[in-house]
């Protein structure tokens, strides 16, 4: 297995170009986008349409004939939506339809699309998904760190070198030795959470609880795998 890592934003915008079809991607946007779709599945969401624009999730509610909204815009739920992006807002999802965009993940998770697999990443499933990847042994591994707007997020390359440390028998890339580094100078990586520029902003509006929420691990046994352009649970 070969490991790789998309670090920022720009390396993702070039990943419909790359030919991704035998690779195994893992997109992690941990504040907060995937945090809360694996929260949203931890309780019984059926499964999440991830869109890049607006007005692409509100066409695909016509279109689909129903679903909720979900996402945000600078951090805040945008007008008309039903929910915003936080976990904690995902505690009673049976059944739901979520269709989700936000101004990060969801972008790091289309650019994926042509992957021959997409997982979604987060701290509170990171045993998941070092069973999965166990198991399913792909030869290339592409985490993807989804970021801060167009910057670096430490959050996330947290998660991924943290992914990378369950996995010594890998080959990495210096991208991935460089994500391992940064997850060794967090031994907990709620501190991480609470020093990126995203856990500060977070706190700093009275949202430290879902720092605090999406910086423990493996608390959930779930994973979730995007087939097309939908994700759902892994049965």
């Amino acid at each position: 297995m070969i490991i790789d890592v998309a670090l920022t934003p720009a390396d993702i915008a070039l990943l419909p170009k790359r030919d991704l079809t035998q690779t195994t991607c893992v997109v992690f946007d941990v504040l907060r986008a995937t945090s809360s779709m694996i929260t949203a599945f931890a309780h019984g969401a059926q499964e999440i349409h991830p869109v890049q624009t607006l007005d692409e999730a509100f066409a695909l509610r016509d279109e689909l004939g129903g679903g909720l909204l979900a996402g945000e815009r600078d951090g805040e739920r945008p007008n008309r939506f039903d929910f915003g992006n936080s976990p904690l807002e995902f505690l009673n999802c049976r059944g739901n339809r979520i269709i989700w965009t936000t101004t990060n993940g969801t972008v790091a998770l289309r650019a994926c699309e042509q992957a021959a697999r997409v997982l979604v990443g987060a701290l509170l499933n990171l045993q998941s998904l070092v069973e999965e990847l166990s198991w399913d042994e792909p030869e290339r591994v592409l985490l993807v760190c989804a970021g801060t707007f167009d910057e670096f997020a430490l959050e996330d390359a947290t998660a991924a070198g943290r992914l990378i440390a369950e996995l010594p028998e890998a080959q990495l890339t210096d991208a991935a030795h460089a994500a391992l580094s940064v997850a060794r100078a967090y031994p907990q990586p709620l501190d991480a959470l609470r020093a990126a520029r995203n856990g500060k902003v977070l706190a700093s509006r009275g949202r430290g609880k879902e720092v605090e929420w999406c910086g423990r691990l493996s608390v959930y046994n779930v994973g979730a795998c995007m087939d097309g352009v939908v994700i759902r649970p892994i049965e």
